[in-house]
């Protein structure tokens, strides 16, 4: 049997709930299209204003319609939708899209109409797309039911589509096929989400995910509302051998802003985005035109691919600038096996180059069968992944013949840039040659797809481990209990003893041995330096005892209201560096890791790395080789290693400590954890256990 999700988006049979005859209205447009584009399945127009409709009879209500439609479309006020739905509903039908704004982003009565509409489909059981949406599109049956006028104007789609648009925005989802039509890419369904009152983006990747006649997803996001269902739908696209190329909004606190007022919905943490898309290998774009031509590539994701790359140029200029462009965009140029060069060096002059870039220099192309053996070579080679020809249009015409068959011959991925007006650009794309015509477009589309290549099958994801249930501290809780909760996984501490006063103090520094920390101990100051409650590398006595005092009355300056447990005694101790590694629950896609400098300058660089949890040591390692400081990790300048195997345990071990700890726990920070040199371990040398806002 047929879902009801399967009814919305690919409808055998369509009502349209206040139709018009006029196709510049949105209960018209949708008609116009259905006719136009041939759509096979019943076509219902609902007015008691209408006869006829678009040739159509129309029909006075939707209990008047012949048949239990799959799919009803409502053009109609928001305060008659929930009315309408229930009308549907008991007439059989199991799907609906809802056009009218006005609800939930209007605030006062909207929300009141949202939440009567959310409790009857829930009810229901039926799949209802929006409110304020612009409806849909089934490209490979003709099912239009969007009032979008770029399917009257964009370049008309003649074959089956393989390409997937999913939006939070009508208007991007049409500005992205308008672009990706120029480029004649095929498309399947044409889908904005509205307000997501019933169905989000997540459900409907899940469709798309195993839609056999999606290959490629076109996402523009704004707030996903459940993160684990967007994680389940991307992992079974990357099963499947599917792509999702990704623009996500609210980057700024302006961007944010305007997220709210559209969807009234919360943008979110951008870095937590971002982490989640690289781990799930989601590319992830930053304009309409780069998504339209990273899906053209992903159309030939069948040819194999990486990222490194061969480079053949009729100008050292032209691929010195390419080299530039993809080195620094995470691509590599290796240089090119002797034997190789050695065929090379048999046609290119010397003042060319045949390492990589390979400069055949102009002359070359008036010797056709030189250039057959070069791309010949360059296609068999174990070398490289994949051959960028950057050729002016007159040149790249004289090549043409020999790259269309070395595409056709092989399964490497070719790329041709066309800086002049190529008159054999149509016939290389039909050899599966992708074409661009300007240096930045195709860097811009090549460096991410050839990553995501790369990226095709390695770890990213490690298994949820077996972790007890481990009853938290009692919260608010302070150092002493936050570093017993996390002891208990693994982590080793810092030594460090209490202190009531300065007799104390002094006491406990002399047992520990000079120099000390002092360390104000309070379940109610997260952050000590701010409230002036640290003291570092204390000699003696006397510098203990002033400390004692200032730390305590600073603490108790900067927070009137806390709790104050004593002072934390602790020797001061060297390593080679130091990281906070912290664990958080995000709103959207759960808990969390990050990692990142460590110690009081941690806000200030903002070097992290952060991840989905759970994670595995593999996947730590690869956390801290992101930062920009893991040179002083891994021996910069003569300095010792740290221990990065240690580090790595540590990293794990905070991860589980939140996986393991019951919901009233939002965060977990170690910062800074010690990283000694290698073989010599980690020490916390201070923890924090933050309570969830109520």
């Amino acid at each position: 049997m047929r879902t009801a999700l399967d009814c919305l988006l690919n409808p055998g049979s369509i009502a349209m709930i206040g139709a018009s005859a006029n196709a510049g209205r949105i209960g018209g447009m949708p008609l116009e299209l259905l006719t136009r584009f041939g759509y096979a399945g019943g076509i219902y127009p609902v007015n008691p204003k209408y006869q006829e409709v678009f040739g159509k009879r129309c029909w006075p209500d939707i209990e008047a319609v012949p048949e239990a439609v799959d799919l009803a479309v409502l053009a109609i006020a928001a305060a008659e939708v929930t009315p309408m739905l229930r009308r549907c509903h008991a007439r059989g039908v199991r799907a609906a899209i809802v056009y009218a704004a006005g609800f939930a982003e209007a605030g006062g009565e909207g929300v009141r109409l949202q939440d009567e509409m959310e409790a009857f489909v829930a009810e229901s059981g039926m799949a209802v797309a929006g409110p304020n949406c612009m409806g849909f599109a089934n490209l490979n049956t003709q099912a239009h039911t969007a009032f979008a006028s770029v399917f009257k104007t964009a370049p008309a789609q003649t074959g089956p589509g393989v390409v997937s648009l999913l939006t939070q925005s009508g208007n991007v989802c049409a500005a992205v096929y308008a672009i990706a039509r120029r480029l004649d890419l095929p498309f399947s369904h044409f889908i904005n989400t509205g307000n997501e009152a019933c169905l989000d983006f997540s459900q409907y990747l899940e469709y798309l995910a195993a839609d056999p006649q999606t290959e490629i997803v076109l996402g523009y996001i704004e707030q996903l509302r459940d993160g684990g269902r967007f994680v389940r739908a991307c992992r079974e696209l990357e099963r499947q051998g599917k792509l999702l190329i990704a623009l996500k909004a609210g980057n700024t606190d302006k961007g944010a802003a305007a997220v709210r007022s559209h969807t009234s919905a919360l943008a979110g943490d951008r870095r937590v985005y971002a982490a989640a898309f690289r781990q799930l290998n989601v590319i992830e774009a930053t304009d309409f035109a780069q998504m339209a031509h990273l899906a053209s590539l992903a159309t030939l994701r069948h040819r194999s691919a990486g990222k490194r790359v061969a480079v053949l140029t009729m100008s050292g200029a032209l691929g010195a600038i390419l080299a530039d462009k993809f080195i620094g965009a995470g691509l590599h140029l290796p240089d090119l096996p002797a034997s190789l060069q050695a065929v090379l060096r048999g046609g290119i002059p010397d003042y060319g180059m045949v390492g990589n870039p390979v400069d055949v220099t102009g002359n070359v192309v008036n010797d056709p069968d030189f250039v057959r053996t070069v791309l010949q070579a360059l296609a068999t080679t174990d070398a490289i992944d994949a051959v960028v020809v950057y050729a002016p249009g007159y040149m790249l015409d004289r090549m043409a013949d020999a790259l269309a068959e070395a595409s056709r011959q092989h399964r490497r991925l070719f790329v041709a840039i066309d800086t002049g007006l190529a008159q054999s650009r149509a016939a290389l794309r039909a050899a599966e040659v992708a074409v661009f015509e300007d240096l930045g477009q195709a860097v811009s589309a090549l460096a991410p797809y050839l990553l995501w290549c790369e990226a095709r099958g390695a770890k990213r994801i490690a298994p949820m481990p077996r972790l007890e249930a481990m009853p938290a501290p009692a919260l608010p809780c302070n150092e002493v209990d936050a570093r017993a909760y996390v002891a208990a996984f693994g982590l080793p501490q810092a030594r460090a003893r209490v202190a009531r006063d300065a007799g104390e103090a002094t006491a406990d520094a002399q047992a520990a041995g000079y120099p000390v920390a002092l360390k104000i101990l309070s379940a109610d100051i997260a952050h000590k330096t701010e409230a002036g409650g640290v003291a570092l590398a204390l000699a003696d006595d006397a510098a203990v005892q002033a400390a004692c005092g200032q730390v305590i009355q600073s603490a108790r300056q900067a927070q009137p209201d806390a709790r104050i447990d004593g002072v934390m005694v602790q020797k001061m101790e060297r390593g080679v560096a130091e990281i906070i590694v912290g664990a958080t629950r995000d709103p959207v896609f759960g808990p969390v890791l990050t990692v990142g400098l460590g110690g009081v300058l941690t806000e200030l660089y903002q070097d992290t790395s952060h991840r989905l949890l759970p994670v595995d040591e593999d996947i730590a390692l690869q956390m801290l080789h992101e930062l920009k400081a893991f040179p002083l990790l891994d021996g910069y300048r003569g300095k010792p290693r740290a221990d990065l195997a240690a580090a790595c345990r540590s990293i794990v071990a905070v991860g589980n400590a939140l996986l393991a700890a019951p919901a009233d726990v939002a965060e977990i920070e170690v910062n800074p954890l010690l990283i000694k040199e290698a073989g010599q371990g980690v020490a916390v040398l201070d923890a924090l256990i933050l309570p969830a806002t109520p």
